[in-house]
């Protein structure tokens, strides 16, 4: 009896350890989607001054340190791990966040992380969809 105990024991522990830790690193990846998002706005956001005066869509540009550096101050600010790109009127994000594991660590698992990305582009005025009236 103490034998099978012994075993249900481990077992449900380990079942409690992956849905407790499992929460955690789909909070993560929510987290990290969140962030990711944000920063590609704020880089998205950095426009080269002279080219809001511009006439037209076509005359809008990205500032490329300003936006590197508007979407860095977001992920620290978030306290996420990310990298930034941006490609012409483009800002991309990929943001990672670790958690350290609460029951999982018994078995050699110490973190958990979720990883996202985002994409923003410069807009020019209002957007509406054909259709929709």
């Amino acid at each position: 009896m103490a034998l099978v105990l012994a075993v249900l024991t481990v077992g449900m522990l380990a079942m409690a350890g992956l849905v407790i830790d499992g929460g955690a690193a789909l909070a993560a990846r929510g987290r990290a989607a969140d962030v990711a998002q944000q920063a590609a706005r704020a880089g998205a956001d950095a426009l080269v001054p002279g080219s809001l005066r511009a006439s037209g869509p076509a005359g809008l540009r990205i500032d490329r340190a300003a936006a590197r550096a508007a979407a860095d101050r977001v992920l620290v600010a978030g306290e996420v791990t990310g990298q930034v790109s941006v490609d012409g009127d483009t800002v991309t994000v990929r943001a990672q966040v670790r958690r350290p594991t609460a029951l999982l660590s018994a078995v050699g698992l110490n973190e958990v992380s979720g990883a996202a990305s985002a994409t923003a582009m410069v807009l020019y005025g209002g957007t509406r969809q054909e259709g929709l009236g």
